[in-house]
């Protein structure tokens, strides 16, 4: 059987703090020293390290499998070196993977999956690896893998939405439902709710399918409105597509959604992503900065929502 190559993007978060709390020779070193670690991670999976890009690098792996094993292996060997680490010095890894053919030319890689292996690394949160549903459904009988849908996503430079997931790499989370195959998760909140709630300090409202776009932001006359410096004046909007609720980042600055169990978390920048079940959307910035205008959500079907947020 030809195998087909798996490229994938790490990439360090909270770099910048180090080298603020550091300085420039000290950072750097410790930068290094983890490079230098997710390199042999990658190298121990089969995989070719095709360059490193400052915080991250670029590997690919003729085997999906190994890829597999190895993006779980860079999450937890980088968790276990850094999580006695000062809070102001830890740094996160997040990793995008994706499989498909490969340009190779002059040592380098390029095409299509390059593309979009780098898109999912720049789309996921800290400590998140995120890939494709193909992927995961051509693993899927392999022992141990566990991850979530996250449903279909818009990326940019793709003319149709695909199927992302998140894998699972933390032996310690207690969560019971990260082991569904990805085609069994695929549209399983699709077409049941027809309306969704949204609350945000005072504010609180219910919309129906019908009633959509529903436009966020800080402008009074927006169907939503979000009053802080930190939103745009018309942020993001609701869409109802396909029997799905899809939100759509207008802004400059972004847009993060957390799904309700709190462990998947997807960054919009001018981009979109279907919501599911319930959950929260921080407008214009991410979720664990202070006094953060965060919008909880929550969908139903066939009557308007009477929530009690408490």
């Amino acid at each position: 059987m030809r195998l087909i190559p798996t490229v994938i993007f790490a990439d360090l978060v909270g770099s910048t703090g180090v080298f603020e709390a550091l300085g420039n020779d000290k950072a750097t070193l410790a930068v290094h020293r983890l490079i230098e670690l997710m390199v042999k991670t990658c190298h121990l999976h089969g995989g070719r390290v095709v360059k490193t890009l400052g915080d991250g690098l670029l590997a690919v792996f003729a085997d999906p499998a190994d890829a597999l094993e190895a993006i779980v292996a860079l999450q937890r060997t980088h968790h276990a070196r850094t999580r006695s680490w000062p809070s102001n010095l830890l740094m996160h890894m997040k990793i995008g993977a994706a499989c498909g053919p490969v340009v190779e030319l002059q040592g380098d890689c390029y095409g299509d999956t390059v593309n979009l292996a780098a898109r999912l690394c720049q789309m996921a949160g800290a400590g998140h690896i995120w890939t494709t549903g193909d992927l995961v459904r051509g693993l899927r009988a392999q022992a141990g893998t566990r991850f979530r849908s996250l449903g279909a996503v818009n990326i940019r430079g793709l003319s149709e939405a695909r199927e992302i997931c998140q894998i699972d790499w933390d032996t310690h989370d207690p969560s019971e439902m990260l082991t569904q195959p990805a085609d069994s998760v695929k549209g399983q909140y699709a077409g049941l709710a027809d309306h969704i709630a949204l609350s945000c300090a005072s504010r609180s409202a219910s919309f129906s399918a019908q009633e959509l776009p529903v436009h966020l932001g800080r402008l009074p006359e927006l169907e939503f409105t979000v009053l802080n410096q930190r939103v745009s004046r018309r942020h993001a909007r609701l869409d109802w597509v396909n029997k799905n609720f899809v939100l759509t980042d207008l802004s400059s600055y972004g847009t993060w959604v957390r799904l309700g169990d709190g462990l998947s978390e997807l960054v919009l920048r001018r981009g979109e992503c279907v919501l599911m079940g319930w959950g929260e959307i921080s407008l214009g910035t991410p979720f664990n900065e202070p006094n953060a205008p965060v919008v909880r959500f929550m969908l139903a079907g066939g009557e308007p929502l009477v929530t009690d947020w408490a």
